[in-house]
């Protein structure tokens, strides 16, 4: 039985990671790409999404939608590529992604010696994940170490277990997961995060922007991640992560595609709050 055959379909909320995967792969084939991806499209194609784009949908209102979506997608991943290589040049060697779905950063990413880094995730996206890997023969660019635990479970336990030393500076990393928890499990994982982070570790944020469950989720198609969306963020990030010890650096989605010289044109729809990216640092 090959590796396609024995691969176990994507499902859940965890499936929405292949339609992440998707999206860094049509990045990668721009010419003025923000980043490059070499594995996005093998983890597209082995959860099902074809090598082409798909259509868009016919909906005017929800081909700008998912046009936006995708867009946002394409914005976080180089927001927290570049957090990531500025926590690198500083030191940190210790590098954790929180529900690590079908992220590649070990291996498209230069990293310094020395560096660990952890994809923590449930066992099903991480054994998928690995078939495709193996069938690519994909080699990391630093020490890479899985850790298959619920979130909702003891996962710090088991990040310890896996090597994590928590007395030593860690980049966190929280790319697309806060929205598809309730507030009361965010509160916990912030919690968490806090208790395993030395003085000098760092943490990148995305956050949904205020309104956005209400905007994406009325006319959402059933399965759809945005049917699972639960969370967005606070009116006041920086006082709420103050309040978990973090030092909170806010953008805007606008701000950022801006600066990465993706502007967008359309005009902002009344006042835009900062927080939907977020940088913080634990001093």
């Amino acid at each position: 039985m090959t590796d396609e055959q024995e691969r176990v379909r994507p499902s859940g909320v965890w499936a929405t990671a292949v339609g992440v995967a998707k999206v860094r792969a049509l990045e990668t084939e721009r010419e003025n790409a923000l980043f490059r991806d070499p594995l996005a499209q093998a983890f597209a194609t082995a959860g099902g999404l074809a090598p082409s784009a798909p259509p868009l949908p016919g909906d005017e209102a929800a081909r700008r939608r998912r046009m936006g979506l995708a867009f946002s997608i394409v914005i976080r991943t180089k927001f927290l590529d570049d957090l990531l290589r500025e926590a690198s040049a500083s030191g940190v060697r210790q590098i954790v992604l929180l529900g690590a779905g079908m992220d590649s950063r070990a291996f498209r990413m230069a990293w310094p010696d020395g560096t660990r880094l952890f994809e923590v995730d449930t066992s099903a996206p991480l054994d998928f994940k690995e078939s495709v890997l193996s069938q690519e023969r994909a080699v990391a660019r630093c020490e890479r170490i899985t850790v298959a635990v619920d979130l909702r479970d003891d996962w710090p336990s088991a990040l310890v277990a896996a090597g994590h030393d928590p007395t030593a500076p860690t980049a966190w990393i929280a790319e697309g997961l806060l929205i598809y928890l309730p507030e009361d499990a965010v509160e916990l994982l912030l919690s968490r995060i806090g208790a395993q982070s030395a003085p000098g570790s760092c943490m990148g944020l995305t956050l949904g922007s205020r309104g956005v469950i209400e905007r994406f989720g009325a006319d959402a198609a059933p399965g759809s991640a945005a049917t699972m969306w639960v969370s967005e963020m606070p009116d006041d990030p920086v006082g709420w992560l103050a309040g978990h010890g973090w030092e909170a650096h806010p953008h805007t989605l606008r701000e950022r595609a801006a600066a990465y010289g993706r502007p967008i044109s359309t005009p902002p729809q009344g006042e835009e709050q900062p927080g939907g990216l977020i940088s913080a640092v634990r001093r």
